[in-house]
C-alpha cells in the first residue's frame, strides 16, 4: 500500500492508530471504560498501536503501554517518544510477567496490537506467556486487523490466539477472520480508487467524517471483498 499508493509509513500508521482508537471509543465509552491496556508487539501492528494509545489519550481515556519488545527502527522510537510526551505510561518489562498481570486487574478494556498481516507460528517469548493472560483476564479485547495468534488466511487454527469482542480489520478483511463473529469495524479510510478498483475491493461507504465503518457479523448479508 505504502509504495502503490503513495503514502508513507507515518502516514498510514497514523490514519490505522486513529481508526482503532475511534473504533474503540465507539464500542467502550470513557466514561465506563477508562483505563484502556495497550498491548503492542515489535512491529507494524505495534505502531499502531502506539499511535491508538496517542489518540486515546486525545480522547480522554487513561492508556497504558504494555510494549516487552521495542521495534528498533526510527519510527517506532518516535511513536514511543510521543506516547511520553503526552505522559502514557509503558510497563517496565519484567521477565514473569507481573507488570502484565498487575496491568491487566487494573484495566477496562485491551486493545490487541501484537501481531498482525505478517505473523507466522509459532508464539515466541515473551508473548507466548502473555497471551493466555490476556484471554484469562476476560477484559474486553479490541483486535486491530487480525487477532494476536491468528493465522491470517486459516484463522485462529491451534485455537491458541485471541478471541476478541471488537475487530477493526484495516483496508479490507482479510480471509483468515472469514468466520469471525464478534463486532467488527473496516478502518484505515486511505485506499485509492485506483487500487480499490484494480484489486476489485467493493468497500463499503463510511459514513460522514467517520474513519470507521461496521461490518455485518459472520452469516449476514455482505457486500465488502474479502482481501
Amino acid at each position: 500500500m505504502s509504495a502503490a499508493g503513495a503514502f508513507s509509513l507515518d502516514q498510514l500508521m497514523e490514519l490505522a492508530g486513529l481508526a482503532c482508537a475511534q473504533a474503540l471509543a465507539t464500542v467502550y465509552s470513557r466514561e465506563k471504560y477508562p483505563r484502556v491496556l495497550v498491548c503492542c508487539g515489535p512491529g507494524n501492528q505495534g505502531g499502531d498501536g502506539l499511535v491508538a494509545a496517542r489518540h486515546l489519550g486525545m480522547f480522554g481515556y487513561k492508556p497504558t503501554i504494555w510494549y516487552p519488545k521495542p521495534g528498533s527502527k526510527d519510527i517506532y522510537k518516535r511513536l514511543q517518544q510521543q506516547c511520553n510526551n503526552m505522559k502514557i505510561p509503558t510497563l517496565e518489562n519484567t521477565p514473569d510477567n507481573s507488570s502484565l498481570k498487575s496491568a491487566l486487574a487494573s484495566s477496562d478494556v485491551i486493545l490487541d496490537a501484537i501481531f498482525g498481516f505478517s505473523f507466522m507460528p509459532p508464539v515466541r517469548a515473551p508473548f507466548d506467556t502473555a497471551l493466555p493472560l490476556i484471554a484469562e483476564s476476560k477484559l474486553p479485547i479490541v483486535s486491530v486487523d487480525v487477532p494476536s495468534g491468528w493465522n491470517v488466511d486459516l484463522g485462529n487454527v491451534d485455537d491458541k490466539g485471541l478471541n476478541p469482542d471488537v475487530l477493526v480489520s484495516l483496508t479490507a478483511p482479510k480471509e483468515g477472520v472469514r468466520k469471525y463473529t464478534g463486532r467488527h469495524f473496516l478502518g484505515g479510510r486511505f485506499v485509492p480508487k485506483s487500487l480499490e478498483e484494480k484489486f476489485q475491493l467493493n468497500l463499503p461507504e463510511y459514513p460522514g467524517i467517520s474513519q470507521i465503518v461496521e461490518l455485518p457479523r459472520a452469516g449476514e448479508s455482505s457486500d465488502s471483498q474479502k482481501l
